[in-house]
């Protein structure tokens, strides 16, 4: 059976982060997607992660004949998606204007880290330093200086997912309109969204413009990480006060289900209080007394332990390969359901985008 996407023409110029997941996203979702990247003998091929599932043409942009090889696939696509510094692509003569004159219903989507004008727009940076300037990073961390939360922030959760988002509304619209557009998804614009709650808290006075002092950063005593006698941690989300109530059962501390735990100023000695009584018994020996309570208590659990626990295995979160555990695609779709793929020959890729038609 096909997935969602069958049917779905992208070229990718190959990049690393948000661009190589959103092509591996959309190949497990069904469509045909080509990966144009630098021959193995070019200095910047982008052989890392996320490029597995689909079919690669190797072409060095700088030679005019393999622009317009990529010319030819363009105007049979539905979506271009790009992910160098503004102006590369237009120096390579693959830019937006030259691009949507052989194919006016084309989806080109630029996914970069400051976007396309501003005035670090030109300037490298990575996921890190994108959520410096959105107000998250400075939101996350001890009070003593903030943390590193690997880089899904930025790069995936503000990089890939708005630019997923930007291109399939793109193709409906084309698909309305008879009419492509340009895309300019700018991970330091798509953290600003995922921050947006805490903004919005903020301006009601619903939250401190500190670290540690709010109820979902970890000064909560119902919502954080609690270490365990074996050094394995848990993590608790007690938010709503029946569930608190669960918690304080579980933990011995009757005072976290009673309505003082909600004040700030008790914080500090009822996370003393939990932390005491977590530290007694071994991780998973919580979790076992934590089932069927409603406490809302959780075993964190590292890369290797994640495949095995029973939830992810009843709902086949994770795929065994050969190189070993990948979790599975998501969303799920009733109707037209989406796999890993394995990547198909160039030649069938190839094939696919010289059909007639595009989904538009």
């Amino acid at each position: 059976m096909n997935g969602p996407l069958h049917g779905i023409k992208i070229v990718e110029i190959s990049a690393a982060g948000p661009v190589a997941l959103f092509g591996w996203m959309m190949a497990d979702y069904g469509a045909t997607v080509i990966r144009i990247d630098r021959p193995a003998h070019v200095a910047g091929r982008k052989d890392s992660v996320h490029v597995d599932n689909r079919a690669v043409l190797e072409l060095d942009l700088k030679d005019p004949d393999h622009v317009d090889r990529v010319l030819d696939l363009v105007a049979q696509a539905d979506v271009l998606v790009e992910g160098f510094r503004p102006g590369v692509m237009e120096r390579m003569g693959l830019g937006p204007d030259t691009c949507l004159a052989r194919n006016p219903k084309l989806v080109y989507a630029r996914c970069t880290g400051w976007g396309q004008h501003g005035p670090l727009a030109a300037d490298p940076g990575h996921d890190i330093n994108y959520l410096a300037l959105t107000g998250a990073l400075a939101a996350i961390g001890t009070p003593e200086a903030p943390v590193v939360p690997l880089n899904i922030g930025a790069d995936y959760g503000g990089g890939t997912m708005p630019l997923a988002i930007g291109v399939l509304s793109a193709i409906i619209a084309a698909q309305r309109s008879g009419r492509g557009q340009v895309i300019d998804a700018a991970m330091i614009d798509g953290s600003g969204v995922i921050v947006s709650m805490v903004y919005e808290l903020y301006n009601r006075g619903l939250w401190h413009n500190e670290r540690a002092v709010n109820f979902l950063d970890g000064a909560a005593p119902y919502y954080g990480v609690y270490r365990c006698s074996d050094g394995k941690f848990v993590a608790v989300g007690a938010l709503e006060m029946k569930f608190r109530k669960a918690l304080s059962i579980l933990v011995d501390v009757p005072e976290l289900g009673e309505p003082a735990s909600s004040l700030p100023e008790n914080w500090p000695a009822l996370r003393r209080a939990v932390a005491e009584r977590f530290a007694t018994a071994p991780r998973d020996t919580w979790i076992e007394r934590a089932a069927d309570t409603e406490a809302c208590c959780s075993p964190v659990l590292d890369i290797t332990e994640a495949p095995h626990h029973p939830h992810n295995v009843a709902r086949g979160n994770f795929v065994q390969g050969p190189e070993g555990y990948m979790p599975a695609p998501a969303p799920r779709f009733s109707a037209t359901p989406v796999k890993r793929v394995e990547p198909p020959a160039l030649d069938a890729t190839l094939a696919a985008f010289a059909a007639d038609g595009t989904a538009h």
